[in-house]
């Protein structure tokens, strides 16, 4: 009823190039993880301006994130997964929205612990943001895994869907 409406397809199966979500989730990654090295290396070398690049790189990786969601629930929408990849695809996309949620409360943590001291990171936080960067990590192992494993999105990949061999 609508497929007149919509773009077509390329050989990617996607309306534009190549496939944005990872673009924008590599944003995410290093700065979520450019935070936590700012937050460490201020807290042991006692140089507090790490922790405003801290904060401004958390904050901008949460906005990321939401993007990057919208261009992965999209891409995963036409990517026709087979059904080897749906239970890493869906396990991929759970981590994803959790991620945003977790991420957004440590950021608006951080914002609340900048606003009574910005000289000052406790321990808990930056043991919070250890756990943060291992979500990240477990999360970039399972994107890795749809693309260089089960080949989402990649041409010969969409071919097969497209000829019912896979």
């Amino acid at each position: 009823m609508f497929d007149d409406l919509l773009p077509p397809l390329n050989e990617h199966n996607l309306p534009y190039p190549d496939t944005i979500h990872p673009i924008v989730v590599h944003f995410v990654i290093a700065m979520v993880l450019f935070a936590f090295l700012c937050d460490i290396i201020g807290y042991f070398s006692q140089n507090t301006r790490l922790y405003e690049v801290s904060w401004w790189n958390m904050l901008f990786a949460t906005i990321s994130i939401f993007i990057a969601i919208i261009f992965g629930q999209t891409e995963a929408g036409l990517a026709q997964p087979y059904d080897a990849v749906k239970p890493i695809l869906n396990l991929h996309t759970l981590i994803g929205w959790s991620l945003s949620a977790i991420l957004a409360t440590i950021t608006g943590w951080r914002f609340i612990l900048r606003s009574r001291d910005p000289q000052k990171v406790p321990v808990s936080y930056l043991a919070v943001s250890l756990v943060l960067v291992g979500i990240v990590c477990f999360q970039v192992y399972l994107g890795d895994e749809l693309v260089w494993v089960y080949g989402l999105h990649t041409v010969k990949v969409v071919e097969a869907i497209k000829e019912g061999t896979l």
